[in-house]
């Protein structure tokens, strides 16, 4: 198998792009912002993720803000919060920014998510809508099932 001399990723490796943008949860509830489900016998990395808010209109009002008052931002593979994301109540990862590029292994088979919780008074930084992006690679790991195309 060939791989990329400077970050050992297989050259045949393909990428996951998943974003969406849905009314702020409510009352304690959460979305997914973004999901990928890696295939039986290939692994992958997380290379980046994005956020967007939007909070609800008031005159006067900007729109800059990074706390998200009583919201949890999570990014989980197989349902468990991953470190060092294991949760965040701000923007660190602007969309529509370039952001800081990041390295998350994701293991064989994984499902990767995004998500945003709603925990508490929001007041007074009620959100309106919300967004998250993430990208990665995966590529067939051959630890786990052979050789690829196999007769």
């Amino acid at each position: 198998m060939t791989v990329c001399l400077n970050c050992g990723i297989p050259a045949d490796a393909g990428f996951f792009d998943e974003s969406s943008i849905v009314d702020a949860p409510r009352s304690g509830g959460e979305a997914v912002l973004a999901r990928y489900e890696l295939h039986r016998n290939y692994c992958g990395v997380l290379l980046y993720f994005a956020q967007f808010v939007q909070f609800a209109a008031r005159p006067g009002r900007r729109s800059d803000k990074f706390r998200t008052v009583g919201y949890q931002w999570q990014i989980r593979c197989n349902g468990q919060p991953r470190d060092p994301y294991l949760t965040f109540d701000r923007i660190i990862n602007p969309w529509g920014l370039s952001g800081f590029p990041i390295s998350l292994r994701l293991e064989e088979g994984a499902t990767v998510e995004f998500a945003i919780r709603q925990t508490g008074p929001t007041a007074p930084d009620p959100l309106e809508f919300v967004g998250g992006r993430i990208l990665g690679r995966y590529w067939y790991d051959s630890a786990y099932g052979g050789a690829p195309n196999r007769l």
